[in-house]
């Protein structure tokens, strides 16, 4: 029987590509390799035989030039690919800007063999892969695990980065925040929540996510399932790799503005969590709530923010 999510796969990236982005991968280092979606006119064809002075990375088969608008780059959550949590923003954001959309480690076409399962070192392999790209300056929009590599990206690299847009996120996750917060959810384990294993678990993630309950048929969670959770054990040390102790959290000054995308009704990191993160923050940082909206909806509102602010 057909697989509906994978069967919907080449559909979305037509109209990625129809957006304005295209696939590209990048060598980080030896053993680390990231799949990013970036703009379709950076790419040059290796076959050209004229070098472009501005030319970027190049991975074997295609090369890239830096880009001609101002930079954002999308970074996804844990429970989807790069594309998958952005499809519906991307097409909106490529009139204005130079959108780049990475898989992280683990997700879509990323992979590493190096055993460091930290948001620290998403960031440093993130961060490698723009600068191979051509990329000097750009606003990162970070939605949930992204927007802790996101934060951790900004705070090491501030020349690189110029503004951050967060939503459903915070700027670590600290042994007590996620104790607490798996226990008002009713879940044992980050794993439980974010790695579910039947229909029924991808149900109860779907429920926490989302502010209006939504309908699904068993059939498609069961192939959401099959083809969105792979490399299970990797994504599980991802997960045990992001609690930190709470007595050693500081926070950084962040030099760049921050914008904080809220779902009110978020039931994974509430808004009393996201305000006082804001004061934490500092004048650095703006707040706005969405009404009626749960950790996902929060996302649809990026289109609509101040990227640049």
């Amino acid at each position: 029987m057909v697989n509906l999510v994978a069967a919907q796969r080449p559909l979305l990236h037509a109209l990625m590509k129809m957006a304005g982005i295209v696939p590209h991968t990048v060598e980080i280092q030896a053993g680390t390799i990231m799949n990013i979606w970036v703009p379709s006119e950076t790419i040059i064809k290796k076959s050209n035989k004229t070098t472009s002075p501005t030319a970027a990375a190049d991975d074997g088969d295609t090369k890239t030039t830096k880009p001609s608008k101002p930079v954002v780059v999308l970074v996804h959550g844990f429970a989807a690919e790069g594309i998958v949590t952005w499809q519906f923003q991307v097409g909106a954001l490529t009139k204005k800007y130079s959108v780049y959309v990475p898989d992280l480690l683990f997700f879509g076409g990323s992979i590493t063999d190096n055993p460091d399962r930290s948001p620290t070192f998403q960031a440093e392999c993130l961060a490698k892969g723009l600068r191979k790209l051509g990329i000097e300056r750009c606003t990162l929009v970070g939605f949930s695990y992204g927007g802790m590599v996101a934060f951790k990206m900004a705070e090491m690299y501030p020349d690189l980065v110029e503004a951050v847009v967060i939503s459903g996120s915070i700027l670590a996750m600290t042994d007590s925040i996620s104790s607490s917060t798996l226990e008002g959810l009713g879940f044992s384990s980050s794993s439980e929540l974010l790695l579910p294993t039947s229909v029924d678990g991808c149900k109860a993630l779907l429920k926490v996510a989302a502010h209006k309950k939504l309908w699904f048929p068993d059939r498609l969670h069961r192939d959401f399932l099959e083809v969105m959770f792979n490399n299970r054990k990797e994504r599980g040390e991802l997960l045990e790799g992001l609690v930190v102790s709470t007595k050693d959290t500081t926070i950084p000054n962040f030099p760049q503005k921050i914008h904080l995308l809220w779902g009110e009704n978020d039931q994974i990191f509430n808004l009393e969590l996201a305000q006082n993160m804001k004061e934490q923050l500092g004048d650095n940082a703006t707040f706005q709530g969405i009404k009626k909206a749960g950790t996902h909806k929060a996302t649809n509102a990026v289109v609509n923010a101040d990227i640049n602010a």
